[in-house]
C-alpha cells in the first residue's frame, strides 16, 4: 500500500472514531436527562405522599359549620335579590294584608287618644276583664256596666263592652250571678266572664280630653275660649271646666231661664236651676258628671254661670248665694253625649259602623210627671 493510500485510511478511521465518541456522548446525555427527570418525579412523588401522610382530615363539626355558612351565603343572597326584585316592582304591587282587630289593639288604640296618665290615680282606666289577644265581634257602648248592660251587648253579638265609668273602682271580695253590685261587688265581673264580654273603660282619662271637653259647648251652642278651668299637672291644655261665653264677640248676655230653657231643650231633661232667673249671664263653665271644686274656681274668676252634670247641695246652696248662677243637668244626662266620643273613637281603630252598638240608659229613672197613667 502506497503512503498516500495509508494516510487515507487513517483518516477515514480517524473521522468514523470521532463520530462513534459524539453518538456516545449524546447518549449520555439524553441518559442523563432521562435519570433527572425520573428523579425529579419521584421526588415529587415522595413530597406528596409525606403531604398526604401529614393532612389532617376535617371533623364534622367543621364539615357542618362549612356547609351552614354555604347555605347562610346563599340564602343571603337571596334575601338581597328578593329585595332588589321588590323595589324594581314598586309598592303598589305589593299585596295588602288585613289588620286584625283585637280587643287588646281596640284598648292601645283608645289609650292614644285618653292616656291612662292623664286619669286620677285612684281611676280605673283600659281593659279591666276580657282577653286582649281575642279578636274583635262587636262592640258595644253606653255609660255605666250594669249586669244589663252586661247581658245585651252579649245578646246583639258583642265581645267588648266600652264604658265611662268603669266596672268597679276598689276590687270586688266577692263574685256571685246577681242582678247588681248592690247585691254582690263582683257581679259585673261574673256576668262578663260568664257571657264573653270584655270591660273596658275611660273615665277621668276621657273627662280631661279635649273631645269631652267639646261636648257641652257644642250642644248648648256656646263659644268656647280653649281654656280649662281646672288643668291637670301633666298639661295646662288638659282638665276640667271648659270656659264659654254666648257668643263669639264675648259681649252677648242673655237671662239665666233663657240658658236654662236651651238646656232643657237639648238634653230632654229639665235640669235644677240655682239663681235668679232674671240674671244676665255673659260668662260660662262647662263640666261633665261631677263638679268637684270648679264652682268655687269659677266664682274667684267672675264666671256668671256653671252648668255641670251635679253638685254638691251645700255647695251649690253657698255658691248660689254669692252669685254664682248654675244649671245642674244631671250626672248621667250631662255624661251620656259622651257615648258618642267612644264610638267615634272605636270607628277610628277600624271597626265598621255596624259592628258598633250604642246600648241606651237614657230610661234608668224619670220625673213622676212624665209618666202617664
Amino acid at each position: 500500500m502506497s503512503k498516500k493510500n495509508k494516510d487515507t485510511q487513517s483518516d477515514r478511521t480517524s473521522t468514523k472514531g470521532a463520530k462513534i465518541k459524539k453518538r456516545q456522548r449524546k447518549a449520555e446525555k439524553l441518559s442523563s436527562k432521562k435519570r433527572d427527570r425520573k428523579q425529579v418525579k419521584a421526588s415529587a412523588r415522595k413530597a406528596k405522599g409525606e403531604a398526604a401522610s401529614k393532612r389532617v382530615e376535617p371533623t364534622p363539626q367543621e364539615v357542618a359549620a362549612k356547609a351552614a355558612g354555604v347555605v347562610a351565603d346563599a340564602a343571603a343572597t337571596a334575601a338581597v335579590a328578593a329585595t332588589e326584585a321588590i323595589v324594581r316592582r314598586g309598592s303598589k304591587l305589593l299585596a295588602k294584608t288585613d289588620r286584625a282587630l283585637t280587643v287588646g289593639g281596640l284598648e292601645a288604640s283608645l289609650l292614644k287618644l285618653f292616656p291612662a296618665d292623664t286619669a286620677e290615680a285612684w281611676d280605673r282606666t283600659g281593659l279591666l276583664v276580657g282577653e286582649r289577644a281575642l279578636p274583635l265581634a262587636k262592640v258595644a257602648v253606653t255609660l255605666d256596666p250594669t249586669v244589663a248592660a252586661i247581658e245585651e251587648a252579649a245578646k246583639a253579638g258583642a265581645n267588648v263592652l266600652l264604658t265611662h265609668h268603669p266596672a268597679y273602682l276598689s276590687a270586688p271580695d266577692a263574685f256571685a250571678p246577681e242582678r247588681s253590685v248592690a247585691l254582690c261587688s263582683g257581679a259585673g265581673v261574673f256576668a262578663a266572664i260568664q257571657c264573653g264580654v270584655a270591660l273596658m273603660s275611660f273615665h277621668t282619662a276621657l273627662d280631661v280630653s279635649r273631645q269631652a271637653q267639646a261636648v257641652l259647648p257644642n250642644l248648648i251652642g256656646l263659644s268656647s275660649k280653649n281654656k280649662v278651668l281646672s288643668p291637670i299637672a301633666k298639661s295646662r291644655s288638659l282638665g276640667y271646666g271648659q270656659v264659654c261665653t254666648l257668643s263669639a264677640k264675648d259681649d252677648r248676655a242673655e237671662p239665666l231661664s233663657h240658658l236654662a230653657a236651651r238646656c232643657t231643650s237639648v238634653f230632654g231633661r229639665a235640669p235644677r236651676v240655682w239663681g235668679r232667673f232674671d240674671a244676665s249671664i255673659k260668662s260660662v263653665v262647662t263640666a261633665t258628671g261631677s263638679a268637684t271644686d270648679l264652682g268655687k274656681l269659677a266664682l274667684s274668676q267672675g264666671i256668671d254661670c256653671l252648668i255641670c252634670g251635679e253638685i254638691r247641695y251645700h255647695d251649690a246652696l253657698d255658691l248660689a248665694s254669692a252669685g254664682l248662677c248654675i244649671i245642674e243637668l244631671g250626672h248621667d244626662v250631662s255624661e251620656f253625649p259622651l257615648t258618642a266620643v267612644l264610638a267615634d273613637a272605636v270607628a277610628a281603630y277600624g271597626v265598621a259602623a255596624d259592628q258598633i252598638i250604642i246600648i241606651d240608659q237614657t230610661d234608668n229613672w224619670a220625673y213622676p210627671e212624665s209618666i202617664r197613667l
